[in-house]
């Protein structure tokens, strides 16, 4: 049985960094990430469209650790765009890690959106990268295709999956998160912090 549900306005699927790199044995691991894939597959034929997002980080990007003398990953940093979590080296462009999960029915895809290749800026949303102003052109693609309702899962739901399920709410998006095709990294707390503002911004999240 699919796990998909019907919905009363067609609707996108927004597949959030299903990625070697954050599976397990990848360098920014998150735990029983690659568990959410099966599901994720089986809700594509419900969409009318899927998009899939990719960091794509070049060498030395300003958000790992290794880039900074003295620091270690998951300690934060000022940057001029605000706080910076600092993070292993992970998702580096052309890389094996930087691959969609071998199992993920990426082919599927009608987009894929390449984010946090700015070396000096990180890009957590599938809307806008850390500065909170720089669009990533995905807005722009909806709109053209006349997509109002999002449905998001993927890596991880207090990272990447919070920012872009409060970023297309705050754009006027219509936005279900489902949980149970999401999975966490939960960095200080970062997970009931993420529901609080997904919830606080209108997103649904469902299975929670």
């Amino acid at each position: 049985m699919s796990d998909a549900l019907p919905h009363a306005l067609p609707h996108a699927l927004i597949v959030i960094d299903v990625q070697n790199d954050f599976c397990p044995n990848g360098a920014l691991a998150v735990p029983e990430g690659d568990e959410i894939v099966q599901g994720i597959n089986a809700m594509m034929d419900g969409a009318q469209a899927v998009i899939c997002t990719q960091d794509w980080h070049p060498k030395g990007h300003s958000s790992f650790a290794s880039s900074h003398e003295g620091k270690a990953p998951y300690e934060y940093i000022a940057m001029p765009y605000g706080s910076q979590v600092l993070w292993p080296d992970h998702c580096v462009q052309g890389s094996v890690g930087a691959q969609l999960h071998k199992d993920l029915h990426h082919n599927r895809a009608d987009l894929i959106v390449r984010k946090g290749y700015n070396p000096a800026i990180d890009s957590y949303s599938a809307f806008f990268e850390n500065d909170r102003s720089t669009p990533t052109g995905l807005e722009g693609y909806l709109r053209t295709r006349g997509l109002t309702k999002l449905v998001m899962v993927g890596l991880a739901t207090d990272f990447c999956v919070n920012y872009s399920a409060v970023d297309a709410a705050n754009l006027g998006f219509e936005v279900e998160v489902h949980m149970n095709l999401c999975r966490a990294i939960d960095l200080y707390g970062s997970l009931a912090s993420a529901v609080n503002g997904m919830q606080d911004a209108g997103v649904v999240l469902k299975g929670l």
